[in-house]
């Protein structure tokens, strides 16, 4: 394999893990911060499930919740899905696991 088409790829990843860290960033620090909102709220039901919410985001693997969020459409709703969604499959996953990091 020559250098050149090695660096080509290498370069190629680097701008998807960049685009993936900016998404990722846009989508769950603001969630993380409702997610907050609602824990520090005084309706407790809303606490309850906030507090949930977040030890199951926080006491599961990313590994776990990024196979949840790519096979879960297709085994319980039966959707076909495109190539694409391997991208957005990501950015879900890694916006709801963050969320709840930034939410504590």
């Amino acid at each position: 394999m020559m250098l050149s088409t090695v660096i080509s790829q290498l370069c190629e990843g680097m701008v998807t893990s960049i685009e993936i860290f900016l998404l990722t960033l846009l989508f769950s620090i603001p969630l993380g911060l409702l997610i907050a909102a609602g824990r520090m709220s005084n309706f407790k039901p809303l606490q309850w499930l906030m507090k949930i919410y977040i030890s199951i985001m926080r006491g599961t693997p990313l590994m776990l919740q990024l196979i949840v969020v790519f096979f879960g459409p297709y085994y319980i709703f039966g959707m076909t899905l495109s190539p694409d969604y391997r991208m957005i499959a990501v950015i879900i996953a890694f916006s709801i696991n963050y969320a709840a990091y930034f939410a504590e």
